[in-house]
């Protein structure tokens, strides 16, 4: 990039901060208000909007988002956090209205799905630690979390609402063949989950829970995470396979 763009790119990359404030700001404020019905979609569709900025500016200045040094892995994860955790609460107050899911289940369906496609991206955006002579932990256990990808709360996060979306796929869009949709997952980071067309909400759930009960069970034991409601979604899955 020439000297003016890089000038362009730096007061873009200022306004990023700018961007993630703005849209934190009306987030809280339609999780306060329980996404009325009303505004809510428009609202939400608009925060995806301005929360895909900074990759599309990546893209449009022929950078590969994976490898977009100048934005860095944890903004490049917040915004895909952002994203997929918007989708979740909004997903989260469509599947309480009965009425609405008769009459528009098809779009719950394709908020799910790009939710979930959000939240993997976000975990699969660093790759796991991997654990050998040449690596020294003083801990054991932050070592366990770091080789399966975890680097934070945040991750763990991701993860169980991953799990709670493929959930309430399989329950109220279990009669819709899911859409084909890319997940654009060139590493394999927390998630274990690639390319996989269309997504399979029992394949997609049930892998990540495992990951998050395992870890929490494991590792993380002594902060006591709970795992009681991943543990019953993963009896849902189970039963749908068996059944």
């Amino acid at each position: 990039m020439n000297n003016l763009t890089w000038k362009r790119w730096w007061h873009n990359v200022l306004s990023f901060q700018a961007i993630l404030d703005m849209t934190y700001f009306e987030e809280n404020k339609l999780v306060d208000e329980d996404f009325p019905e009303d505004t809510s979609l428009q609202k939400v569709k608009d925060l995806l909007s301005f929360l895909s900025e900074p990759e599309i500016l990546v893209k449009e200045n022929n950078i590969h988002p994976k490898h977009g040094g100048l934005l860095g892995d944890e903004l490049l994860e917040c915004l895909s956090w952002r994203r997929g955790a918007l989708l979740y609460m909004y997903c989260h107050s469509l599947t309480k209205r009965r009425e609405w899911l008769s009459r528009k289940c098809a779009l719950l369906q394709k908020y799910l799905v790009d939710g979930i496609s959000y939240l993997l991206q976000m975990l699969n955006y660093r790759c796991p630690i991997q654990l050998n002579e040449s690596v020294s932990f003083q801990d054991l256990e932050t070592a366990k979390l770091l080789s399966e990808g975890i680097f934070s709360d945040i991750h763990l996060l991701a993860m169980m609402y991953t799990g709670e979306m493929c959930y309430w796929g399989l329950k109220y869009c279990a009669n819709r063949q899911p859409e084909n949709h890319e997940i654009d997952n060139d590493s394999s980071g927390a998630s274990c989950f690639t390319h996989k067309e269309p997504l399979d909400f029992r394949e997609v759930g049930e892998s990540i829970l495992k990951k998050y009960v395992y870890v929490c069970d494991g590792p993380l034991k002594e902060q006591e995470w709970n795992t009681t409601n991943a543990k019953q979604i993963l009896n849902f899955f189970q039963h749908c396979h068996n059944s």
